[in-house]
């Protein structure tokens, strides 16, 4: 039953927060409206529920917003750059990254700080797939694409560390230990 009752809580304060942000400054009466939108938006609409991991790490989620804060910041001086750079001609690519996460929350928030950055915008999420098509800006060559989907993929990583769940904590280190013993087995081999 509290699980039931937490995941409609999260997206009801979620959209108080949303109210409020809208509103950009606190007052009692911007609360009380948000609350009493949000219980008629929470009552008229189906929201799906949002499963909670029910842990959070502090340091990798300071980990998370440190780096999406630096990867904001040199992605906004990129794209300062391209604005006004006068021989740049456009070249964008559409990517398709197989995320390794089926939670709906990671799956989320991982478009969200994808699209967070500026020079990529999230076009769709296959939820059943979980396949996140991206619109990145400045691809000039198809060899740039490997390290675009490594990106959103250590995005998903930070956000997994952070707060997902323990079964998205055991995919991710049984994949990061298959991908190092085939590193392992490349440099034997070589």
């Amino acid at each position: 039953m509290k699980a039931v009752i937490a995941s409609g809580v999260v997206p009801f304060l979620g959209l108080v927060l949303l109210w409020m942000l809208l509103w950009g400054e606190f007052t009692v009466i911007n609360l009380l409206i948000g609350v009493l939108l949000a219980l008629l938006v929470s009552i008229t609409f189906y929201l799906p529920a949002v499963r909670l991991s029910g842990r959070l790490n502090l340091f990798w989620a300071a980990v998370m917003f440190g780096r999406l804060l630096v990867d904001i910041v040199v992605a906004s001086l990129q794209i300062t750059w391209v604005a006004i750079n006068p021989r740049y001609r456009p070249s964008n690519a559409i990517i398709a990254v197989q995320l390794r996460s089926r939670s709906d929350l990671v799956m989320t928030f991982t478009g969200e700080a994808v699209s967070l950055v500026p020079g990529s915008i999230v076009l769709d999420l296959d939820r059943d797939e979980g396949i996140l098509y991206l619109h990145s800006l400045n691809v000039t060559s198809a060899d740039q694409i490997p390290k675009l989907k490594r990106d959103v993929l250590s995005t998903e990583r930070r956000i997994i560390l952070a707060g997902g769940s323990r079964d998205d904590l055991e995919r991710l280190r049984a994949e990061e230990q298959k991908t190092a013993d085939a590193g392992a087995g490349k440099e034997s081999a070589s």
